[in-house]
């Protein structure tokens, strides 16, 4: 593993870069401020370079379809290039995008998708629009169809993983902690099914996060440090960790996301050491989740973590 980079310095004012969805793709940071200009050209060059890289450019597509405007310039480039896939599968995220800020029908964003995963069958990203777009305006059995169309695309997807995850955990939120939950054995399936560096490795520490957050929400979080601290808390969080030291996939364009759930479990766990180093990598990529959980401010919980755990290196 290469060292860490050096202590993060002085903040910006407000850490403007914090819960940015682009994370840390500067080429995507620099062709988003050119399409919110209405400036498509820097999209096309970009999404044809990304090709089949399809966690890439699922993160890209997602991240753009959310900026303004993004479904009226979709469409013009669409007009102006009607045999274009990506044009298409831009206008269909954002279309989903729309829907789910109640700006479009549920029912012209999953003809979008429709319409983008036939351009381009081999494609997952418009079955994973269908994803996002099934987690609000859908049913469980048509959520799992789609998580299954994005997985027989890309088995190793790693934002439908998590949307599944996130759902999964969702099921029996008045139960308590069952640590027999279908969503661990889910995410400890998916984890093992997965090549050694894939970052799905780090799904089990998502699915108790994600469950942590449905108890917290129902009113039966559990105490923190048992949750935590318990042997399958600790095994997960233990052979996580472990993969990040050995892996450490710097390249993958969502990895900021892991590394904040997995800094937010070591210090749940009450291992602010280990939380340090990744906080080191993590710098001012901070996600909203799980620092949002259960019910705080995402941007000060974020910042006082962060304070905590290098205090303590």
């Amino acid at each position: 593993m290469s060292p860490p980079p050096p202590p993060l310095g002085r903040p910006r004012k407000k850490d403007a870069q914090l819960f940015d969805p682009a994370l840390c793709d500067t080429e995507l940071i620099d062709v988003r401020t050119q399409f919110t200009q209405g400036r498509w050209s820097p999209v096309r060059a970009m999404l044809s370079a990304t090709a089949d890289d399809w966690d890439r450019r699922g993160h890209r597509l997602t991240v753009l379809a959310q900026t303004p405007a993004a479904t009226a310039w979709a469409r013009e480039w669409l007009l102006a290039e009607p045999e274009s896939a990506d044009a298409a599968t831009l206008l269909a995220c954002a279309t989903v995008y729309a829907a789910l800020r109640r700006k479009a029908s549920p029912e012209a964003a999953e003809e979008a998708c429709r319409t983008a995963a036939a351009r381009q069958p081999a494609d997952p990203t418009p079955w994973l629009a269908l994803l996002l777009l099934s987690g609000t305006h859908g049913n469980p059995e048509g959520f799992a169809r789609h998580f299954d169309q994005v997985r027989a695309r890309h088995r190793e997807h790693h934002h439908a993983h998590h949307l599944m995850v996130a759902r999964l955990a969702e099921g029996a939120p008045g139960g308590g902690h069952d640590p027999l939950h279908e969503v661990y054995d889910f995410a400890s399936w998916a984890a093992e099914e997965s090549p050694a560096d894939s970052p799905l490795a780090v799904l089990p520490v998502i699915a108790h996060s994600e469950r942590y957050r449905v108890l917290a929400a129902a009113g039966q979080a559990p105490d923190p440090t048992d949750y935590w601290s318990g042997r399958r808390a600790r095994q997960v969080l233990r052979s996580a960790f472990d993969w990040w030291l050995e892996w450490e996939r710097e390249d993958h364009p969502r990895n900021r996301i892991d590394l904040n759930f997995l800094a937010h479990a070591k210090l749940c766990e009450g291992r602010p050491a280990e939380a340090a180093a990744l906080f080191h990598r993590i710098g001012r990529h901070a996600t909203r989740a799980p620092w949002s959980y259960p019910d705080r401010d995402p941007h000060k919980a974020f910042l006082a973590a962060r304070t905590a755990a290098l205090g303590s290196a």
